[in-house]
């Protein structure tokens, strides 16, 4: 009896939108008007884990199959999690249903475990969903229409036009994923380019792209962890979704350690998931999908920018293109849906899905975002175009 209550209680203000809850022995509408969608519950989750941690509770709860939710189409998941999102009395938003995780360790041996754990799931996999580009971070969109691959050129465009890159210059990109911006660097903008990953698939793919493209002259890739190098100074630095990564306690030092690889009048454009309401971290995400991840504050990041010396010269909020991003990608998860869970089973091919919908909600009800930080290590502005036409033009 008090189990039920307590679901009723929870459900009665998570949403903000009216919705059906099928207990099996009954069915209860929470909200007022037409029902958008159905939360079947095959197997109540018991209160303590709730308690103890709701995101947790809950993702692994879905990822078994204890619930479901129909009614809303292929985003079905993006909806409810977008409504309870935006609803103040929300599980999301309660103090008592949230628990802080414990103390993440960011050494270096960790880190790469880290990374490894979530991008040498192997290059077949990322290939099934991530567009021909294989750009593994927010895209750029003209329009909402536009398709992935040239939103993803559009942000790799867009990233290095900022920098106003000068031929022949050295350009360092950290986490360069698996290689998009930094060939794009070498190839377009004729700068000599080293890219740094964690990653053994990434790395691997980097080095064949490199030597297929006869680039070996102006592009190199190394498989080292940022905080090891020491070949500096580099006139532009470029860091794609990878602070997201490095932990709360290493936030300041990254930033440092940023600096410490830029020329003196430098510039570096720093992309990445951030939160305006401040700092987060996410237990299930640490469990399941990003070990050892924390979305900073935008405020914690612009002290660490100030603190390391350097100076924001353009701030660009990409919240709208991440949420569209993701829509794409699991679009195309789905799309393969019966050969991913073949290889990796049911639980998996569930969490993904799960993780790519939850982080749409997430953008799309703006609890995180992603920007650009274009810093300089100089006075802001320095060695850029006086406006921001050069972007554009």
């Amino acid at each position: 009896m008090l189990e039920k209550q307590f679901y009723d209680q929870l459900f009665a203000h998570s949403f903000n939108i009216p919705l059906t809850v099928d207990y099996g022995e009954q069915q209860k509408q929470y909200g007022e008007g037409k029902s958008q969608l159905t939360i079947h519950m095959h197997k109540l989750i018991p209160v303590k884990d709730l308690l103890k941690n709701a995101s947790l509770a809950l993702g692994e709860a879905y990822m078994r199959g204890d619930i479901e939710v129909t009614g809303g189409g292929p985003f079905a998941l993006q909806r409810l999690l977008t409504a309870a999102y935006e609803s103040s009395g929300s599980f999301m938003r309660n103090p008592k249903l949230m628990r802080l995780i414990p103390k993440q360790s960011h050494s270096e041996k960790k880190s790469k475990q880290d990374i490894q754990a979530h991008y040498d799931l192997g290059n077949d996999f990322y290939k099934l969903w991530l567009d021909k580009t294989m750009t593994y971070s927010c895209a750029y969109f003209d329009d909402w229409d536009q398709d992935l691959t040239s939103a993803q050129q559009n942000k790799v465009d867009h990233i290095l036009r900022k920098l106003d890159p000068q031929p022949d210059r050295r350009l360092l990109d950290i986490g360069c994923g698996w290689g998009t911006l930094m060939l794009t660097a070498a190839k377009r903008y004729h700068v000599n380019v080293t890219g740094i990953t964690l990653s053994q698939e990434q790395y691997d793919f980097v080095t064949a792209r490199i030597n297929e493209l006869g680039l070996q002259d102006h592009a190199r890739v190394l498989l080292r962890d940022y905080r090891e190098l020491d070949d500096g100074p580099y006139d532009y630095v470029t860091s794609v979704g990878m602070f997201e990564h490095v932990g709360k306690e290493n936030l300041g030092l990254y930033f440092q350690d940023v600096a410490k690889l830029m020329a003196p009048n430098g510039s570096a454009l720093i992309h990445g998931i951030t939160r305006q309401q401040g700092g987060a971290n996410n237990a299930w995400l640490n469990k399941y999908i990003f070990p050892g991840g924390y979305i900073p504050g935008l405020s914690e990041n612009i002290d660490h920018v100030i603190a390391a010396g350097l100076q924001v010269s353009d701030l660009e909020p990409l919240r709208r293109h991440y949420q569209r991003t993701l829509e794409l990608w699991d679009t195309n998860f789905n799309a393969k849906r019966n050969v991913i869970q073949k290889q990796f089973g049911f639980e998996f091919t569930r969490m993904w899905d799960l993780y790519l919908q939850a982080a749409a909600a997430s953008f799309e009800s703006g609890n995180i975002d992603v920007m650009q930080f274009l810093v300089t290590k100089a006075p802001s502005g320095t060695g850029l175009p006086l406006t921001r036409d050069y972007i554009y033009g």
